[in-house]
């Protein structure tokens, strides 16, 4: 009722609002009628007002301006109101001609009418919105000089126009005071000396050094610098001269991506953050089936192994603000799940939530799970990734990575799941360590699953190095630079596929989604596009730049037992078909399906064998499917690809 209330209230003061035009029209006409009542047999001014009122009234609910809230008005709304007015006087004209033949009504108020309608009705809404924005306190004759001088730290902006206004209107509108914009920085020259909601457009992006010269000479100095788009994708911003700006004491912010805006729907203001090295790899912006993602998950239940890793716990915080029904956390690691189990508490209060401590090689433990929370999705992240330490260890990799998948696998087709998705990586292909060939063999695992009627589906998704994640050059690189280097770098020449973690969990789950809304009931292999490769050398130079430090040296160590130069997204007997924006799938020509048999004889060795048995076992099944030898056993078999 209360709803009902307010919108009649904006219908009835359009209504006055037009009356008050309609009056204004009718006594500044160059012939002046009576107040009363005009020529004889004629329609009263009071009549002819109420008529006029009345047809505004009508149409203004004709185009629902109850719905248009008058602090939001916009350039549309100018538009409608015009639109409104033009059509009130016609629609008024032929009732007075057909009542009265227009006999007490001044020509010029046909004219003069709908211009003041249009006047008065924006003008009001203008004044409400400048209100809701606090847009006159800046010009209040009342202001001290004192007062108008900036208290908050300075920020400067650097990005378009388009989303500088959009910044400073929501500033004002959320009265945040916590940093006073001293000028913008744009990316077109044609720009520079205009003004955005008052604050003037200094230079362009490839002139910043010059613009903060300036700024300086006027005592106007930021102490901080917000990036309103990527920064990798402004031509002239390098990460030396990020780095000087750093070195200067000047934060470096900006917003939230697109990927992060999910968590903070409800806030007027987006939060600034510090900016990271991932922003200066510039990258295409993802353009996700929305729909697709919602449809997959919306009202399900969804669990994810290695739900405090890097990957998983993305996944986590992306899948709950797709609204599922249920969130199962399943992780080996006690502090990791307690860590993610608290931030889904805390940012998803409506949420139901399990956390289940669990090891993925657990197969007994991993089916009473599955059989107990009954997941309709499951996303297998649980792996052991870092190439060092399980060339070491090759039995542990074996034992979480292969067996591992294997299990949660078979629990997944136990509990009846809708779909299983395997996190994998491009180490998997023609793999040169251990972890790239547990990786491809756990990949052949979810290829050898095969799904008939309403069985759960199976597929994996392949990406490359994530930036950020726990053990990737990244957190590396800067924990060196802190503690005043040398960065280490195995070799000069070395390349590698990076994507951000946000990127690549969305990117996981539009895969998904595409592998969902088809029939297919196959396994399938999915690859993500990973843009061109990055060399390290490049990396941990621009890292050191970033930094501000000029004395940082790069170590060249050389290639570990198992490393590679660079990756391949592809292996030889494989090709890639494009199924969906950024996701590719690949087509094996030479698969050999694994089997319970072969899993057995591998845990076997892995049981009793020492470490050159269990890696020359691993490597052998790997050959047999990538069809570089034949398979020894006889229940193995070769699947031709689709």
């Amino acid at each position: 009722m209360e709803r009902m209330a307010v919108r009649a209230q904006t219908v009835l003061f359009d209504v006055l609002l037009a009356a008050v035009a309609f009056a204004l029209a009718f006594f500044v006409a160059p012939v002046q009628p009576e107040l009363g009542f005009g020529q004889a047999g004629a329609l009263s001014f009071f009549q002819l007002a109420a008529l006029y009122a009345g047809i505004a009234g009508v149409f203004s609910l004709i185009f629902r301006r109850e719905l248009s809230p008058w602090r939001y008005v916009s350039i549309p709304d100018a538009l409608v109101l015009a639109r409104i007015a033009l059509l009130t006087v016609g629609v008024f004209l032929l009732a007075v001609f057909v009542l009265d033949r227009a006999k007490g009504l001044p020509r010029s108020t046909l004219v003069m009418a709908p211009l003041f309608q249009m006047l008065v009705c924006m003008g009001i809404r203008i004044a409400r919105r400048a209100l809701h924005e606090h847009a006159l306190e800046s010009f209040s004759p009342l202001r001290t000089i004192t007062e108008r001088i900036a208290q908050s730290p300075s920020l400067l902006l650097i990005g378009p126009p388009s989303l500088a206004d959009t910044y400073l209107r929501d500033v004002a509108r959320s009265h945040d005071h916590t940093y006073t914009p001293v000028g913008i920085i744009g990316t077109d020259r044609r720009d520079v000396g205009q003004q955005v909601r008052g604050v003037c457009i200094l230079d362009a992006v490839d002139r910043l050094d010059e613009a903060l010269a300036d700024l300086r000479r006027w005592n106007r100095y930021p102490r901080a610098v917000l990036f309103l788009e990527e920064p990798g994708k402004l031509k002239g911003l390098t990460a030396d001269l990020l780095g000087r700006l750093k070195n200067d004491g000047i934060r470096l912010l900006r917003l939230p991506s697109i990927v992060e805006l999910s968590q903070h729907d409800g806030l007027t203001l987006l939060p600034m953050r510090d900016i990271n090295i991932e922003e200066l790899l510039a990258r295409e912006p993802i353009e996700l089936d929305r729909r697709a993602i919602g449809g997959l998950i919306q009202g399900r239940r969804v669990l994810i192994t290695g739900a405090g890793g890097s990957i998983g716990s993305e996944l986590c915080r992306q899948v709950a603000a797709f609204n599922c029904a249920r969130l199962i956390l399943l992780d080996f690691s006690e502090t990791a799940l307690f860590e993610i189990e608290r931030e889904m508490r805390e940012t998803y209060p409506n949420l139901s939530v399990k956390a289940v401590l669990c090891d993925v090689r657990a197969a007994a433990r991993i089916k009473a799970a599955f059989a107990r929370e009954r997941p309709e999705l499951v996303f297998h992240a649980a792996a052991l990734k870092h190439v060092s330490m399980v060339e070491r260890h090759p039995s542990e990799g074996i034992l979480t990575n292969v067996l591992g998948t294997w299990n949660v696998a078979e629990a997944a087709r136990a509990c009846d799941a809708g779909q299983m998705v395997l996190i994998s990586t491009d180490k998997a292909v023609d793999p040169t360590n251990v972890m790239g060939a547990t990786k491809r063999l756990a990949e052949a695992v979810i290829q050898a699953q095969q799904s008939t009627g309403e069985g759960a589906r199976f597929s994996a998704v392949r990406f490359g190095n994530v930036l950020g994640s726990s053990g990737s050059v990244v957190p590396i690189f800067k924990s060196q630079i802190e503690r005043g280097g040398p960065v280490t770098v195995t070799h000069p020449d070395m390349t590698r596929f990076f994507m951000t973690i946000p990127e690549a969990a969305q990117l996981v789950l539009h895969a998904t989604a595409t592998c969902h809304e088809d029939d297919r009931r196959d396994s399938r292999l999915f690859l993500l596009e990973m843009g061109e490769p990055v060399s390290i050398m490049d990396l941990a130079q621009q890292m050191i730049a970033l930094s501000g430090r000029r004395n940082v040296e790069i170590e060249i160590t050389g290639l570990r037992p198992g490393e590679k130069l660079t990756e391949a997204l592809l292996d030889e007997t494989e090709r890639a078909l494009p199924c969906a924006p950024k996701v590719m799938e690949v087509v094996s020509n030479s698969a050999l399906r694994v089997t319970p048999d072969h899993l057995e004889t591998l845990a076997g060795i892995v049981e009793t064998g020492e470490t050159e048995d269990v890696r020359r076992a691993l490597f052998d099944l790997v050959a047999q499917v990538r069809g570089e030898k034949p398979g020894a056993a006889p229940n193995l078999r070769v699947v031709a690809g689709g």
